[in-house]
């Protein structure tokens, strides 16, 4: 009776929660996934076209240009902002540098901003009268000198990585600082005592210490890279011609814009199946780690 009880507790702790986690993402997964199989013309269902939408999706190469964007905002996101953030919480946690606690704000403080404003503040730095454009006529003597790596259709989205490895790496910075401190100190000086080198430290101690965090990270990093949207919209809107386009401009276009429902919703399941997949995939890579560390 007890353990009944208990059981029926928990029951009714988990009950709430699993009833919203059901309504605000189970239910809409579903709800896409029957509406990606439909067709809509002028905000009316006209009927059901079955695999239809994800043909020409598949098919379509704006799709396959923002599908490869997400991809390069995922790259830098996982091998750029983690690492980096490691790097950074591991030299101020270490205190090679004076001023800690001033660092730490001005390394933090990105992460703070809307991301709108900082794409706005970034496209001033680009524009013919920003910084970078002023400082570069300064050093070549060109006064005629602007900035076209947007109108490159290899490199447009390369401006758009940095801002992002700018502004995320501080989030990821701060939680592995966090961690570190969770570490003894002792744990260093007996390190470095017997002699271990940096290397030494980070590969032995520090990552094996800090792969649950790693993995959680990596998580955020790829969830947040397959729906990237707010910075892109603001600092390019996926111009031009479409180089800097990512899925999740490409679902709001035939959704808001085309009114195109069942496309949008199934572009919203392919985002679902990447990230899933992509998830697993990591947990499987962490899961062996883990056993290497053991």
């Amino acid at each position: 009776m007890p353990r009944l009880n208990k059981r029926a507790s928990y029951f009714v702790l988990l009950l709430p929660a699993f009833l919203i986690y059901l309504t605000i993402i189970i239910f809409p997964i579903f709800m896409s996934l029957g509406l990606s199989f439909t067709e809509w013309r002028r905000f009316r269902m006209t009927g059901f076209i079955g695999l239809q939408n994800y043909v020409d999706i598949l098919s379509d190469p704006v799709f396959h240009r923002s599908l490869w964007n997400n991809i390069q905002i995922m790259l830098i996101s996982v091998l750029g902002q983690i690492p980096l953030g490691i790097l950074l919480a591991y030299l101020l946690h270490r205190k090679w540098v004076k001023g800690t606690k001033f660092f730490e704000f001005m390394i933090f403080l990105p992460i703070t901003i809307s991301s709108v404003v900082i794409a706005l503040l970034w496209n001033r730095v680009f524009s013919p009268v920003g910084i970078y454009t002023t400082f570069v006529r300064m050093i070549t003597s060109n006064p005629d000198y602007v900035v076209k790596i947007f109108e490159s259709e290899k490199y447009a989205m390369l401006p758009v990585l940095v801002v992002l490895l700018w502004q995320h790496t501080s989030l990821y910075m701060v939680i592995f600082l966090a961690n570190l401190q969770r570490i003894p100190n002792s744990v260093f000086e007996a390190a470095v005592i017997d002699g271990a080198k940096e290397s030494t430290i980070i590969t032995k101690i520090v990552l094996p210490a800090l792969s649950p965090v790693i993995f959680t990270c990596s998580v955020l990093a790829i969830s947040g890279s397959l729906k990237s949207f707010d910075l892109v919209y603001a600092m390019t809107a996926g111009g031009p011609v479409n180089y800097t386009y990512v899925m999740a401009l490409y679902l709001y276009q035939h959704t808001f814009t085309f009114h195109n429902y069942g496309k949008g919703s199934a572009v919203s399941i392919i985002i679902v199946i990447l990230s899933v997949g992509l998830i697993s995939l990591v947990r499987g890579i962490y899961a062996k780690a883990q056993k290497k560390f053991e």
